[in-house]
C-alpha cells in the first residue's frame, strides 16, 4: 500500500514527529448524544487511517458488548494506524482489551487510574495502594502488549511529587507512553508546559518513552494547552475530529495539525496527518455525531474562510494572504463554488461531492444521485452548501432503522387546527396516523409520538437555512432526553415540517441504539474503581 501522508512542507523533514493519537470513537463518543452505530465507527475508523492519524483508541471494551465488538472489527481493520483500547486498572479490564486489540497489526493497551486527591478517594485507596495497583496492573498489561500507553487521570490536578513518583512506577512496570491529561479542562498554557518539563527533568527513565497531553476545553484553552506540551517536550497530542468529547469537548485535531503547520515557525514539528482530508472527516463525523459544526469553528467552520467586511474582501481580491493564513485547499476544501442543476450528471456529481470530501462508491452515489435529483427539481440551483446538507441528511438515514418517514401531510394556517397525516414504517411496518397540535411542527411530533410511544423530552428545536432564497433547504437539529440518555438527530429539507420529522425521528433511532447498550451505565460511560483487582 502506498503511503497516503502528503510530502511534508519544505524544511520539515527532520523536524521531530508529533504523534497524532485520535480519541474521537472513545472520548468523542462520550459526549451526550453521540452514540455512534458499529458500521458508522468503522466508517470513520477507515478515514483515520486512510488520512494518517498515528492511533486510533476505538473504544472502552468493556463498556459494553457493543464497544468489544467495535474495537474488535477496528483492529482488523487498520492498515497503518495502530489501535487502542481504553482500560480501567483492573485485571479484568485489560484482559478485555487485549481481547479486542490484540487483532490490530499495531495494538495498543492504555490503562488509567485517577491520581489526583479528589480522583484516589474515589477507589478509597492510600498512595501506597495505588502505587502497588499502578506497577501490578501495567505489568500486567506490558505481559500481553509490547505497546503500553498509562494515564494519570485528573494528572494537572495531581500533587507533583506523587505524579513524579507514579509516572516513574509505569516506566518501570514498562509503560512505553505516559500520557498527561487535563481531565477536567483546568490548566492553562504556562502550566501544561510547564508539568511536561517538570517531568521530563525530574523522573528517571522520562527520556526513553513518549510522553503525550491529553486536553480537554472547558476553560477553552484545550489546543493551547496541548501546544505548550508539545513544545516542553511531549511528542503525542490525544485529540478528536471537531473538537467532539464530553462537556466542553476535547483538543481538535483539525486545530493542532493546522498550527503545526501553518506555526511551524515557532513551533518546529511534523505530523503524518494528510490535512487535505480534515474537510471530510469533519463532515462526517458531525453527521453520524448529530453534532453540527459551529459557523465560525476553525478550520472546519462554514465561516472559516469566509469574508463580509469590505475591507477584507478588497484585500482578498487584490492578495489573498492579506486575511487568509491558510488555503481552503490545504484542509480539502473546493475554493470554487460551481453551480449544479437538473441537467447535471452522475458525472459532475461524483467531481463535485469528491471535491467537497465525499468518496462515494457506485452504490452510494446513485442513492444520492436520486436524491440530488429529487432536489434540483425542487430548487432552481443547488449549491455545495445544499449538497453537503445533501449528504448530511443520506448519512441520517439507514436501512437498519426502527423507525422510517414514508409519508407527511400536514394542514396549517391562521385558521386551526393545524393537522399532520403521518405514516412511519416501525420495524418493517408501515403504520398511519393523524393528529392535531400547536401548529404543523407540533402536530407531526405528536404523530410520532402516537406511533411510536415513548417518554423522551425535546430539549432542542432548531432550524437554519442552508442557503438563501425562498427555496433554500432547511437544516434541522433536535435533541431529545430520556431518562438520562440524550440523543441528537438532525435533517435537511426544502420543506421545514418534513425536514423536522425526519431529524425527531433520527434522534428517536438514536435513543433507541442507546437503549440497546448492555453494559450497566454504558450510556454516560460511568467509571468506578470500586471492581477494579
Amino acid at each position: 500500500m502506498t503511503d497516503p501522508t502528503p510530502p511534508a512542507p519544505r524544511g520539515t523533514t527532520h523536524q521531530p514527529r508529533v504523534l497524532i493519537f485520535d480519541t474521537t470513537l472513545r472520548d468523542g463518543e462520550q459526549s451526550p448524544g453521540a452514540t455512534m452505530t458499529h458500521s458508522e465507527k468503522l466508517e470513520i475508523a477507515a478515514l483515520l487511517d486512510e488520512m494518517g492519524v498515528d492511533v486510533i483508541e476505538a473504544g472502552f471494551p468493556i463498556a459494553s458488548e457493543g464497544d468489544f465488538e467495535a474495537v474488535t472489527s477496528i483492529a482488523k481493520l487498520a492498515r497503518n494506524a495502530q489501535v487502542c483500547g481504553l482500560a480501567r486498572a483492573s485485571f479484568r479490564d485489560i484482559d478485555r482489551c487485549w481481547d479486542a486489540v490484540r487483532h490490530a497489526r499495531h495494538p495498543r493497551i492504555h490503562t488509567f487510574i485517577g491520581t489526583s486527591p479528589l480522583h484516589r478517594a474515589i477507589p478509597n485507596l492510600d498512595r501506597d495502594q495505588m502505587a502497588a495497583r499502578i506497577h501490578e496492573t501495567v505489568t500486567h498489561a506490558r505481559n500481553l502488549c509490547d505497546n503500553v500507553q498509562w494515564s494519570p487521570m485528573d494528572a494537572t490536578r495531581t500533587e507533583h511529587d506523587y505524579l513524579c513518583r507514579v509516572v516513574e512506577i509505569a516506566i518501570r512496570a514498562g509503560a512505553t507512553t505516559i500520557n498527561i491529561p487535563d481531565t477536567v479542562g483546568y490548566t492553562a498554557p504556562a502550566e501544561s508546559a510547564a508539568l511536561i518539563a517538570m517531568l521530563l527533568e525530574r523522573v528517571p527513565g522520562a527520556d526513553a518513552v513518549t510522553f503525550a497531553t491529553h486536553c480537554h476545553d472547558d476553560l477553552g484553552m484545550a489546543t493551547a494547552n496541548a501546544l505548550a506540551a508539545v513544545a516542553a517536550g511531549a511528542r503525542q497530542i490525544e485529540c478528536t475530529v471537531n473538537g467532539l468529547g464530553e462537556r466542553a469537548g476535547n483538543t481538535a485535531l483539525e486545530e493542532v495539525v493546522m498550527a503545526l503547520r501553518v506555526r511551524n515557525d515557532i513551533l518546529p514539528f511534523r505530523t503524518g496527518v494528510d490535512a487535505t482530508k480534515i474537510i471530510g472527516i469533519s463532515r462526517k463525523v458531525a453527521t453520524v455525531s448529530g453534532f453540527p459544526v459551529q459557523f465560525n469553528k476553525a478550520i472546519v467552520g462554514k465561516n472559516a474562510f469566509a469574508h463580509e467586511s469590505g475591507i477584507h474582501q478588497d484585500g482578498m481580491l487584490k492578495n489573498a494572504e492579506t486575511f487568509e493564513i491558510m488555503r481552503p485547499s490545504d484542509v480539502g476544501l473546493a475554493e470554487t463554488s460551481l453551480v449544479m442543476g437538473k441537467h447535471s450528471g452522475r458525472a459532475a456529481l461524483r467531481a463535485k461531492l469528491r471535491d467537497l470530501g465525499y468518496d462515494l462508491a457506485d452504490n452510494q452515489l446513485n442513492d444520492v444521485f436520486v436524491r440530488f435529483k429529487a432536489l434540483a427539481d425542487r430548487k432552481k440551483e443547488v449549491y455545495d452548501e445544499d449538497l453537503v446538507a445533501l449528504m448530511t441528511d443520506a448519512g441520517t438515514s439507514a436501512a437498519h432503522d426502527t423507525l422510517q418517514v414514508k409519508r407527511l401531510r400536514v394542514v396549517c394556517g391562521t385558521e386551526g387546527p393545524q393537522e399532520a397525516e403521518l405514516t412511519l414504517s416501525v420495524e418493517g411496518v408501515d403504520r398511519s396516523v393523524a393528529c392535531t397540535g400547536d401548529g404543523p411542527v407540533d402536530a407531526a411530533f405528536n404523530a410520532v409520538k402516537r406511533l411510536y410511544p415513548h417518554g423522551a423530552r425535546l430539549q432542542l428545536y432548531q432550524v437554519s437555512a442552508v442557503t438563501e432564497g425562498t427555496d433554500a433547504q432547511a437544516t434541522v437539529s433536535v435533541r431529545i432526553e430520556e431518562d438520562g440518555r440524550i440523543a441528537t438527530g438532525q435533517s435537511a429539507d426544502t420543506d421545514t415540517v418534513v425536514a423536522s420529522v425526519r431529524a425527531y425521528v433520527n434522534a428517536i433511532n438514536r435513543l433507541i441504539q442507546r437503549r440497546r447498550k448492555t453494559a450497566p451505565d454504558a450510556d454516560v460511560k460511568a467509571v468506578t474503581f470500586r471492581d477494579a483487582g
